[in-house]
């Protein structure tokens, strides 16, 4: 029952006045609902598409041999005669007008370090597209290769040490693709290429077929 002793208007602002603290405690938990509208924060970035193609350092000296610089000369951590010959000729998977089959790079990535042959394999090339050869990365650091192969404009060009490409494979989140080889196998005429869809990974390989005697 009502208190008649005290008026309609006083007793209706007594209680709104009660429960003002308690509707903006309620605002605020609305707030920082994430389920609801901007107090959610910003929306995750979308995985981007992206086309990553990988080539080991063309053909390197054999045991008790040695390669050569740019100057021509004797240099264990260069590329073989053999080597040069494919470097020489790399241009040719990516020109369009002699019936290529691999799109044109946007990005080429070769290890930092003394040992220059990943770097002399792609030189040509990267010449011949205008682009700057990314050599900032060492090998042994594929985590960071693989954040600045997906940061860079795609299609992607990595020439590197076979040791290292698994480890590069696994950083790219790759590495469970059914068909992707555990490791690179003991051949300088091939092409790997990881694509990536809607954050779905896919794999191919493909024969270079430059030099008389690729598979």
């Amino acid at each position: 029952m009502a208190d008649a002793s005290v008026p309609a208007g006083p007793r209706r602002r007594t209680v709104l006045a009660a429960l003002a603290p308690l509707a903006a405690g309620l605002a605020g938990c609305s707030a920082e609902d994430p389920a609801r509208g901007p107090a959610a924060g910003p929306p995750q970035a979308e995985v981007k598409d992206t086309l990553i193609m990988l080539i080991r350092h063309a053909e390197k000296p054999y045991a008790g041999d040695t390669g050569e610089d740019e100057e021509g000369n004797d240099d264990p951590g260069s590329l073989a005669g053999r080597g040069h010959r494919r470097a020489e000729e790399l241009p040719r998977l990516f020109a369009p007008d002699r019936g290529a089959v691999l799109p044109r790079p946007a990005a080429v990535f070769a290890p930092a370090g003394p040992v220059a042959r990943s770097r002399q394999t792609v030189a040509g090339l990267a010449e011949a597209l205008g682009l700057p050869v990314r050599a900032e990365i060492p090998a042994g650091k594929e985590a960071a290769l693989a954040r600045a192969a997906l940061a860079a404009p795609a299609p992607v060009l990595i020439c590197w040490e076979h040791t290292g490409i698994p480890r590069l494979i696994h950083a790219l989140g790759a590495d469970r693709v059914p068909s992707v080889p555990s490791g690179w196998p003991d051949r300088h005429d091939l092409v790997w290429l990881f694509t990536r869809r809607r954050g779905e990974w896919s794999f191919r390989e493909l024969g270079q077929r430059l030099l008389p005697g690729d598979a």
